[in-house]
């Protein structure tokens, strides 16, 4: 059914609990995944050049989990995408529409409507942007939240 699946990605435990539903459909769909992370930048530090806001722990963190999957079969690649304009949810669309993706994968950390709203949700603005589904997955899930993906893999398996 999927050919092509984005997994949206922060890098936090939220994000984390995404992984094993990525899993499952991308082998089910023998589907390649896009691993996405939109590093936000901090405009006017650094003496006039980008500040990321992510720290290298992350961007190492995001990497590792490709590759986990990509162990197991799936063809899985990352691509590192700053955010300048329209915040992340506007990029991980973006993304979408031009790599063709046939579903987004998010994980949502469980704010309240109005927290939401006071604080922004970018799962909550690309279910509204998206050019196609997007699957979110809920803190409450049901499954606990693994230090790494292979423990996850371990307790599934």
């Amino acid at each position: 059914m999927f050919k092509s699946i984005i997994w949206a990605t922060d890098g936090s435990a939220s994000a984390d609990r995404a992984m094993p539903y990525v899993r499952s459909l991308a082998k089910e769909s023998d589907a390649e995944v896009v691993v996405l992370h939109c590093d936000e930048f901090l405009v006017g530090r650094a003496g006039g050049q980008p500040l990321y806001a992510d720290d290298e722990d992350v961007q190492v963190k995001i990497e590792r989990q490709a590759t986990e999957l990509g162990d197991e079969g799936i063809a899985a690649t990352t691509r590192l995408v700053p955010v300048a304009v329209g915040g992340a949810a506007h990029t991980i669309a973006e993304q979408a529409e031009n790599l063709g993706a046939d579903l987004i994968v998010v994980g949502t950390r469980g704010r309240t409507a109005l927290g939401g709203l006071l604080l922004g949700s970018v799962t909550h603005r690309l279910l509204h942007i998206s050019p196609c589904p997007v699957f979110a997955v809920p803190t409450a899930a049901g499954a606990k939240p693994a230090e790494t993906s292979a423990e996850a893999v371990e307790a599934s398996g």
